[in-house]
């Protein structure tokens, strides 16, 4: 049995919603057969089977949240269960021929006096032993880090909270500690190499173990003999301390002073956490496996404390939430938590509007000779059974005029030090989805023909609508459209897709008086434009510069022919 690791689903995304259990626990599966739908923060996503097999645990709920590289369900493969029914079968039959006869005299000889060296199957329970230490979350959005320095090597001892290696995220160098006390025996990351969260970073050898191993072996040597209940009970000493540890968590305090070597499971962050609160670790009951304490565990003691040094500031709050609560229960209002795409729509924005200093540039387009273009290819494109919209032709001439003015197509680096340019266009548009805004985008806009434009338009629309959209496909754009006019919208003022450094909003077209060349009113088709810069990035001339460029393509199309690739 193995368990299936929740694997990478999208840039920067770290954790994920359980929305739908397709399979329920004892449920024969197929490889690549759908296991699970989970919505990030950027699409709903199905899981497929790694192999075929059995279930045999789902380890997360529906509506629970899942994180990636964490385990997500447990499965028996076809092998394994073909073994472990020949092994059943086989322990039958000899079961039946043990009965079917008489048992024998076991007579002593000169190999049972004799020292027995190690078997196999000895040799095989050492890497048993060693446990890996998985690098915990080390801050909110991190899912990887750069290992900077180690301060041990394989197989020198460490003890408990020892610094073992130095990593670097894009935030901070920190110091990560061992867990317990024993023995380093491998690192799986070297210098300079990138470590992933709830990846194995190093192997060690807990004290314990290695102590009971080494007397074991001390013994074997002193008596130049194996003793028969190694072989009858090859772990008492786990058993033994499993029972111990299940006393100590019911008694922590006693138990840690008695034991005087006993450790108290815990993260490093959370035992950080613990002395900057200044709060006892012995303290605080363990509600993880084997009685580990969690970083829920830690706040909801030091909230325990607080309330009983503040009861009565607690029960004034307590009481004004109750009448607030009424209030709106009395007033029919109805409350609904961000979840999903929505939730994170609010976070990621949030970040843009606050940390992106937004600067605006508009402009009006007359569309009219776009709009005629338009329907003189529209017939070929429905004899195809395709469909042309605005929008391929808007983003045609967009990548063109891009290709021009390079810096529209950039990225900031987060250290905003360094201006990475993209190779290729590839424009993002917002879709307005049943799960919240999704800003799915057409790769190398550049390269493609106008009928190729208009086929991924239309794919990507119906597939962010559906809510079936492709982690691939909302990765890597470089430069967003959110077309509010189809909405009726005139004018807005969008906020930048990070790490994009711009973004437009266009309006709707609407038909307009306006002075032709001779001085006459005419009608055109007008539509409005809004664009918002990043002003580490870009300048107003910039802007206004790029904006002319595309402004020329659309309103004297065949311009583009010139340019077209």
């Amino acid at each position: 049995m193995s368990d299936f690791l929740l694997p990478d689903i999208g840039e920067g995304i770290v954790e994920c919603e359980v929305v739908k259990w397709l399979v329920s626990e004892g449920d024969t599966i197929a490889e690549d057969q759908p296991v699970a739908e989970v919505t990030t923060d950027k699409a709903l996503v199905e899981i497929p089977a790694p192999e075929a097999g059995r279930v045999t645990r789902l380890y997360v709920r529906e509506g629970e949240t899942a994180r990636v590289h964490a385990p997500l369900f447990a499965i028996e493969s076809v092998d394994e269960r073909a073994r472990s029914d020949a092994g059943a079968r086989s322990n039958h039959d000899s079961r039946s021929d043990h009965d079917a006869r008489p048992p024998e005299p076991i007579a002593a000889t000169p190999e049972d006096e004799a020292p027995q060296p190690p078997g196999p199957e000895a040799g095989e329970t050492e890497p048993a032993a060693s446990k890996d230490f998985i690098l915990p979350d080390l801050g909110e959005g991190i899912v990887e880090c750069e290992v900077v320095a180690w301060r041990v090597e394989e197989g020198d001892e460490i003890a408990e909270d020892q610094p073992v290696v130095e990593v670097s995220t894009d935030k901070a160098v920190m110091e990560i500690t061992a867990p317990e006390a024993g023995r380093l025996v491998r690192r799986y990351c070297q210098l300079d190499e990138v470590a992933r969260v709830h990846s194995p970073l190093f192997a060690y050898v807990p004290q314990a173990s290695g102590s009971t191993d080494e007397c074991s072996d001390t013994d074997a040597m002193a008596t130049g003999t194996v003793p028969r209940e190694t072989h009858a009970e090859p772990h008492p000493a786990p058993a033994h301390r499993v029972d111990s540890g299940a006393e100590s968590r019911s008694a922590a305090r006693s138990a840690r002073d008695d034991a005087g070597r006993r450790r108290i499971p815990a993260s490093p962050a959370v035992r950080r956490r613990v002395r900057e609160l200044g709060v006892r670790l012995e303290e605080i009951p363990g509600s993880g496996k084997d009685g580990r304490v969690l970083k829920e565990d830690v706040l909801a003691f030091r909230q325990q404390q607080e309330k009983q040094e503040q009861r009565p500031r607690q029960a004034e709050a307590a009481d004004h939430r109750l009448t607030t609560a009424a209030d709106a229960a009395s007033s029919g209002e109805r409350v609904e938590p961000l979840r999903g795409v929505r939730a994170v729509m609010a976070r990621r924005m949030s970040e843009a509007a606050s940390t992106i200093p937004h600067f605006a540039y508009g402009d009006e387009f007359d569309v009219t000779e776009l709009l005629a273009l338009r329907e003189r290819l529209k017939g070929d494109f429905e004899a195809r059974d395709e469909r042309l919209t605005l929008m391929p032709l808007l983003m045609k001439a967009l990548a063109l005029a891009v290709m021009e003015f390079p810096l529209l197509n950039c990225r900031l680096n987060a250290a905003a030090d360094a201006i990475h340019y993209q190779d290729g266009c590839h424009v993002g548009m917002a879709v307005d989805s049943a799960n919240g805004l999704l800003v799915p985008n057409v790769k190398h806009v550049e390269r493609l023909s106008l009928r190729e434009v208009a086929s991924e338009v239309e794919r990507l629309t119906r597939a962010a609508r559906d809510g079936r959209v492709e982690p691939a496909d909302l990765k890597g754009g470089t430069i967003s459209i959110s077309n509010i006019g189809v909405l009726g919208g005139t004018h807005a003022m969008p906020i930048i897709n990070a790490p994009e450094v711009a973004i437009v909003a266009l309006g709707r077209v609407q038909r307009l008086p306006r002075f032709d060349a001779e001085g006459r009113v005419v009608a055109r088709s007008i539509m409005t434009v809004t664009w918002s810069g990043d002003h580490r990035v870009l300048d107003g001339g910039t802007m206004a510069r790029f904006c002319n460029r595309w402004k020329g393509y659309l309103e004297a199309p065949e311009t583009m022919l010139a340019d077209l690739r």
